[in-house]
């Protein structure tokens, strides 16, 4: 993983200044997370730890992060333990991928004492552990039973062990051409492999980006290198270490094209080339910040509202197989005229055609030149009988088709508002929004009244955002909402954005009777986009009227609206920019 040994050194550099604050708080937001906030004499810090696998870290957080209404017992435990400690040290043994938080706290007799609160980094065996001034476990927010490990288990009462650990060179501690050398003897192996068997606390991405820089971009292999080749790895390396050491390394992000973050690293990156868009941050802390606080956001929304989830994928599914039934019926309706074209050729040939006859052979005179044409009869039926079959048959399908399209038209209706449900869901920020959508949910009929808990949910305010030029922008966070703001809550004379055959949130420019200017238009345009489903793609068109243009048709769902004298401006979604013009 990206979060190495080095990475988490840079961590703990910035957290020292943290040493002599108390802790203030204590919450735990999810069952793998804990946030401590920590009060110092330069205001107040959270704290946070995550022991997810694909996402342990530990840094200070300016995420809004909401917390459950009722604390779990980890979190119970922690208050009790830690309330009002001092932190007084932060510890990393080499650069293990672990940290040591050593707090003075005062247990239930009121003495003073020393709690280690241990941050294991370990992929899918990261924990969180308690221990008391003698190495023993108080708990653990994950206890790994003798069942899960023998090895080394973690379970209150037991004495802390560390982790088993292999000698390796330190990039901050030994020479270079130490490193090297030893590299050298390493095997017929590839140089990234090499480098992580021989350093300690690197991460894939940075042994990649040395063998990128000794190997000007090819693939290496330790028997095959040059002298020179090696000399540019130690000058690699080399020249990191002075940079971790002085302070001018650079912390780079890394996104694919369409914006999905991709690693992270505490040093530039450029074997990727165009692949990846780089961008920087100023610490490590903001770093890890920027990087897991999208996904961690999406993981909460997804814990709290599995039961949503699951709901809206099975109702999107059952519409889609019941729309496509009805446009199985609707092609068999499609011979409907030729029922009517039988029963007009029988009337007009009654004289020719006797009861009991299988069929009847006539001129198709509405075929040009009237050729023969064979239509099948129930012999136990007359003529006329058989006639008024075909145009009970006609009729029959007359109807269905009728009703057939205006039955698939809502279908069709009912699955964009379902997406856009789903759509408000995945970009839930927190409890109150989930809220909000189980009310919407269950007035649309799809939750009984009685699966919802408590109070209804209070209506939050609309996303606001200011641009570069005063104007306000405001964007609803659900369908409920975006109706309040399209047609209650906005001046015929703002404007409101949409992207255009996309699911989207409503967005509105407030301009109290002035002409908004076109940086303001596009920075709207650029917010619509990143609060639609298209949040990811290169470019996504977003339309724009006057208020005054939009309608909603009676009876649509909550979010239908139709709007005329519009225009389409395409833009590509930018998270930046959204940020930084959040009020």
């Amino acid at each position: 993983m990206a979060l190495d040994g080095i990475f988490l050194s840079e961590v703990r550099r910035e957290l020292m200044p943290l040493i002599d604050g108390r802790v203030d708080k204590i919450h735990q937001p999810s069952r793998e997370e804990l946030l401590i906030t920590l009060r110092t004499r330069d205001g107040s810090y959270r704290l946070l730890f995550n022991t997810g696998a694909g996402t342990a870290r530990v840094h200070v957080t300016r995420s809004s992060i909401e917390n459950p209404k009722v604390p779990p017992m980890f979190c119970m435990l922690m208050r009790k333990q830690l309330s009002s400690g001092r932190l007084v040290d932060i510890r990393q043994d080499g650069l293990e991928r672990i940290l040591y938080f050593d707090f003075d706290a005062t247990n239930e007799m009121g003495d003073l004492c020393r709690l280690t609160l241990a941050m294991e980094i370990m992929g899918r065996h990261s924990n969180l552990i308690l221990m008391d001034g003698e190495g023993r476990i108080i708990d653990s927010i994950k206890r790994v039973g003798q069942d899960m490990s023998q090895v080394r288990p973690v379970l209150p009462g037991m004495h802390y062990t560390l982790p088993p650990k292999q000698p390796r060179r330190s990039l901050l501690e030994d020479d270079p051409a130490d490193i090297v050398a030893e590299v050298r003897n390493v095997g017929n192996v590839k140089l990234p492999k090499a480098l992580m068997s021989v350093m300690e606390g690197i991460s894939p991405v940075f042994a990649r980006e040395a063998e990128f820089y000794a190997g000007r971009g090819r693939e290496l292999a330790v028997p095959d290198m040059s002298d020179d080749e090696f000399d540019r790895l130690a000058f690699y390396l080399k020249k990191t270490a002075a940079e971790l050491k002085d302070g001018t390394n650079r912390y780079t992000v890394l996104r694919t094209q369409d914006g999905q973050f991709k690693d992270f690293c505490f040093t530039d990156i450029r074997q990727y080339g165009s692949l990846m868009v780089t961008s920087y941050c100023e610490s490590a802390c903001e770093t890890l910040d920027k990087f897991f606080s999208e996904r961690d956001r999406t993981a909460r929304v997804k814990q709290r509202a599995n039961d949503l989830f699951r709901l809206l994928v099975s109702t999107s599914e059952r519409i889609s197989r019941r729309i496509s039934n009805q446009q199985l019926e609707l092609k068999d309706c499609a011979n409907r005229d030729t029922y009517k074209k039988y029963g007009d050729l029988i009337m007009s040939n009654l004289y020719r055609i006797q009861k009991g006859d299988g069929k009847a052979v006539v001129e198709d005179y509405y075929t040009e030149g009237s050729p023969q044409l064979t239509i099948p009869l129930e012999r136990r039926l007359t003529p006329s009988q058989n006639a008024q079959k075909y145009y009970k048959e006609y009729r029959k399908a007359d109807t269905a088709e009728k009703m057939l399209r205006e039955l698939i038209t809502q279908g069709e209706q009912e699955l964009i508002y379902i997406d856009s449900v789903f759509d408000a869901l995945t970009r839930a920020s927190g409890e109150a929004d989930i809220s909000e959508l189980r009310e919407e949910l269950s007035e649309q009929g799809y939750i009984k009244r009685g699966k919802i808990k408590g109070k209804p949910p209070k209506a939050q305010p609309p996303l606001k955002f200011i641009s570069s030029d005063g104007f306000e922008i405001r964007v609803g966070r659900n369908n409920k909402q975006n109706d309040r703001l399209t047609c209650k809550d906005s001046e015929k004379s703002d404007i409101w954005l949409h992207t255009k055959n996309i699911t989207g949130s409503h967005t509105v420019i407030s301009c109290h009777g002035e002409q908004p200017p076109e940086r303001t238009i596009e920075e709207a345009a650029i917010i619509a986009a990143y609060h639609s489903k298209g949040r990811s793609s290169a470019q996504v068109p977003v339309d724009y009227t006057q208020i005054r243009y939009v309608k909603k048709p009676t009876g649509s769902k909550p979010g239908m609206v139709i709007f005329t004298n519009n225009r389409t401006l395409y833009v590509k979604p930018d998270e930046e920019l959204v940020e930084k013009l959040k009020a």
